[in-house]
């Protein structure tokens, strides 16, 4: 999530927004709590997509590449309360609470959590912070709160341990069907290798003997085959898909994508 305002330091942020925002790139590196305060925030990820309003929250699993939809409703501008939930720190909190998990989460990796008076109080006592940016919190308060928030998802879900306390490494997952579901992220080679739970090296050479080709040039390849399906046979504009495919700007598509078909993607489309 892009431009919050930091309200503990690398703990809890505050987002607020007065028109609709998308959010197409989003590596979602830490488990993380979303409360809605205002308007409607949607994620849609290559398996899941899940919204939610006013009153409701969300816990989003570590490790996901995401879109992310934030709509200001009925006059009001859109807000979220954000906290984020570090390995480091959840580390310290199973330590210090010898939390042990037997068995790997098996859940969606993206879970509404029902509401409850318990932590609708936790979100109304964050809420002075972000009303008082100005005063200096300490990492303690940081802690204190992550605890907090840590022990009641824990008693609205307790399943949710094994999703929280899970310090394992990602598992190396089918490289061809995720890079398949996720080309079209723009998100540098390094991270879709960490989240095939693979090193770079290792990336590499699994994308050569799979696809036949180093992982760039396959991106660029199947990001333009898409693109010339969407205009060819669903007669999309290429200035509304090619954010959607993973390119910067419209004339680097539109550049690639003659040097590829021998035509701008504009010719292709009054064909």
């Amino acid at each position: 999530m892009t431009n919050p305002t930091e309200i503990i330091p690398g703990v809890v942020f505050f987002s607020y927004y007065s028109a609709a925002r998308k959010e197409k790139v989003c590596f979602l590196e830490h488990n993380t709590l979303v409360m809605q305060i205002s308007g409607r925030f949607t994620m849609t990820t290559a398996n899941q997509s899940i919204s939610m309003e006013r009153g409701e929250m969300l816990l989003i699993q570590k490790n996901q590449l995401g879109e992310l939809t934030k709509t200001p409703l009925d006059g009001e501008a859109y807000q979220t309360i954000v906290i984020s939930l570090k390995e480091d720190v959840l580390r310290k909190i199973a330590l210090e609470e010898q939390i042990e998990v037997n068995g790997k989460y098996t859940g969606q990796p993206n879970v509404l959590i029902p509401a409850n008076d318990f932590l609708r109080a936790f979100f109304q006592s964050v809420l002075p912070y972000v009303h008082h940016p100005n005063e200096q919190l300490t990492n303690t308060m940081g802690m204190l709160k992550v605890k907090e928030a840590v022990q009641l998802l824990l008693h609205a879900k307790p399943e949710l341990k094994a999703l929280l306390f899970d310090f394992s490494e990602p598992y190396k997952m089918n490289l061809e069907k995720f890079m398949i579901s996720n080309f079209h992220y723009n998100i540098p080679v390094e991270k879709f290798a960490r989240l095939t739970g693979r090193s770079l090296a290792g990336f590499k050479r699994d994308f050569q003997k799979i696809f036949g080709m180093a992982p760039r040039q396959w991106l660029q390849e199947k990001r333009l085959s898409e693109a010339r399906h969407l205009i060819e046979k669903k007669n999309k504009k290429p200035s509304a898909i090619y954010l959607d495919l993973g390119f910067e700007s419209l004339s680097h598509f539109s550049h690639s994508f003659k040097k590829k078909f021998g035509k701008a993607p504009t010719e292709w489309l009054l064909q």
